[in-house]
């Protein structure tokens, strides 16, 4: 959620903080702003709506002329969208831009308020602004400091002060920022693809570390104003994985790149032929030590999760238990020591899932964190970190973020089933060759799209409709029926299909779609007998399912046969078309594929 950008140099900055903002619109924002030194005066230009509407508003208005700033993209929490809404705010003293959530604002407003200060916004963020003019003293990281002291919640925060046009001030708590690191120019960004087109090199703010930034020159310090060394970061994405390259949404894009970056999880973590998640930090012994799971996660994220518990229950027998992030704390759940807390994020940033995590690292648990992106809050507080190495996902939608989560769920129920004497070494190195071999059969899956095309063309004036299926097919219909609701905007659920005559069944209507999947030959009869049941209420039933399944005619009224491999391995085939279907869909009812409506990529407030 929210993009920050800020931008110091030689450059044309109004050209730079745009151009950057461009590359985090993934995060989801329904309005857009800057703020630019120009002439000893900060100028502000921000409006409701994406950013052409900034950029329109800029040729009516004029475009700011300077060489420092910040900028942002806002994804509504407190205060509807709107222009006066919109970051940056401040005065003519101060601007700032700012992501998460301040969770004292309304106390402080009124002791603002209390002392002369007017507010114009519904924001939470103004009262910060306003807050930082209260304590000015014409020295900013003593001002900045005051702040943190009074504020609560989750924030990262951009900053630059009137009196101090050659700096560009930032900070953050449980909400990411970076600093990118260039010749004679700097930056800050949410995230690496909003610098990816300047510089590769970066650094990782901690909680509560105040940054100062000039043109040549990066300062760091923490609230007692000691300075603070980093560590630069090299990002290994290119620009072109951060760009469409030909396809027409980032969407399509990263659902051809699910064959690479399975890849990309997988073979590193193959070592004469079987699992070796020792970088890690789990070993056999502590592996063979844990009496339960839990895996924790939200969205897709805790979808992959539930593959991974059918497939961990199966073969290494371990107990395990899938929460969703957001109900995790607050059922007060019978985690402690001998158990293993697995957290799922692609981001790395997700609120629910780092409270979670918190909270098992409290009880005594271990953690082992499964993210995306190197460095992350998560991945940085986990005691072990397995990198999924996908590279950047910009589509708000997450596809091969899933494909590769499961990935890493495959490795580590293997390795765990191993150690737990479960299965044996060849028996481990088989399975782990049959995942080697996923990637080729997702690329001959993507050979489906015409049929998933056509298939998606049959949902475009329905209402509603169902996804079923059993086992591992119900824990992958979960994700099919999320991926079409968040950017069809047409309504699904996903049922396990034994549960269709304890109430379900009810909504079945005339010619009401109904997307099944069949991959489990142990569970085909009792799932057909299912696809029967809505196929005589007259539903419009499209399957999807294993190339060699055999079913009666009439059974279904299209099919989408897919490759076979492992039945427990199943799920990274199949996922396959339902991500086309879903992304049809939506391209055929005209809809903003990547970035849908109310949605934002990273959710860093709970």
């Amino acid at each position: 959620m929210c993009g920050i950008v800020g931008y110091i140099g030689n450059r044309d900055c109004t050209d730079v903080l745009i151009d950057a903002l461009s590359k985090l619109e993934y995060r989801g924002y329904d309005s857009a702003g800057i703020a630019v030194f120009e002439k000893g005066t900060i100028k502000v230009e921000k409006c409701k709506g994406k950013l052409e509407n900034l950029t329109n508003l800029m040729k009516i208005e004029g475009r700011p002329s300077g060489n420092c700033g910040i900028g942002h993209t806002r994804w509504a929490t407190h205060g509807e969208p709107s222009d006066i809404n919109s970051h940056p705010h401040g005065n003519k003293r101060v601007s700032i831009v700012h992501n998460g959530i301040i969770e004292n604002y309304r106390e402080l407003k009124e002791f603002l308020s209390k002392e002369g200060y007017a507010f114009e916004s519904e924001t939470d963020t103004e009262v910060v602004a306003k807050l930082l003019d209260y304590y000015y003293n014409n020295d900013p990281i003593d001002t900045i400091i005051k702040v943190l002291a009074d504020i609560e919640g989750a924030y990262s925060l951009g900053i630059i002060f009137r009196d101090f046009p050659e700096h560009i001030y930032a900070v953050r708590k449980d909400s990411p920022l970076i600093v990118g690191l260039g010749e004679d120019e700097n930056f800050i960004a949410s995230d690496v693809p909003a610098i990816l087109k300047y510089t590769r090199n970066y650094y990782l703010l901690n909680q509560d570390e105040i940054c100062d930034i000039t043109r040549t020159d990066v300062k760091i310090c923490n609230v007692r104003r000691q300075t603070v060394k980093k560590e630069v970061q090299t990002a290994n994405w290119d620009i072109d994985a951060a760009e469409k390259n030909g396809y027409e949404h980032f969407m399509l894009k990263e659902i051809h790149e699910q064959p690479s970056a399975v890849k990309m999880t997988v073979s590193p973590r193959i070592k004469n032929g079987l699992p070796d998640l020792s970088e890690t930090g789990l070993t056999p012994e502590k592996l063979s030590a844990y009496n339960h799971i839990f895996i924790v996660a939200c969205g897709t994220a805790m979808h992959a999760g539930m593959v991974g518990k059918y497939v961990i229950e199966k073969l290494a027998r371990v107990g395990v238990t899938v929460d969703i992030a957001s109900e995790f704390r607050y059922r007060d759940p019978l985690i402690c020591e001998n158990d293993l807390l697995v957290v799922i994020s692609q981001s790395g940033e997700t609120a629910d899932t780092k409270a979670a995590l918190e909270l098992g690292k409290e009880r005594g648990a271990d953690t082992l964190a499964v993210v995306n992106v190197v460095g992350s809050s998560i991945a940085r507080e986990a005691d072990m970190v397995l990198y999924t190495n996908a590279g950047p996902e910009i589509s708000v939608a997450s596809t091969k973020a899933y494909s590769v989560q499961i990935a890493a769920m495959y490795l580590f129920a293997f390795e765990l089933a191993l150690v737990k004497e479960k299965i044996s070494e060849d028996e481990c190195r088989e399975y782990v060759q049959a995942l080697s071999d996923v990637p080729d059969l997702i690329e001959k899956t993507l050979e489906t799209k015409e049929l998933c095309q056509m298939a998606a063309s049959k949902l475009l004036s329905s209402n509603s409709l169902l996804y079923i299926g059993r086992g591992l097919d119900y824990a992958l219909s979960m994700e099919g029926s999320l991926k079409l609701k968040e950017i069809s905007y047409i309504h699904s659920e996903s049922y396990a299909a034994g549960e269709l005559k304890h109430g379900t069944i009810s909504l079945i209507e005339d010619q009401m779609p109904v997307i099944a999947v069949v991959t489990q030959k142990e569970l085909l009869d009792k799932t057909v007998n299912n696809i029967k049941e809505v196929k005589s209420r007259h539903a419009m039933v499209v399957l999807v399912m294993s190339e060699s399944v055999k079913i009666e005619d009439g059974v279904a009224d299209f099919i989408i046969p897919i490759p076979e491999t492992k039945e427990v391995l199943m799920p990274c085939i199949a996922a396959v078309p339902l991500q086309l279907i879903a992304y049809y869909t939506s391209v055929l009812k005209g809809n903003d594929v990547d970035q849908p409506r109310n949605l934002a990529k990273s959710v860093t407030v709970e």
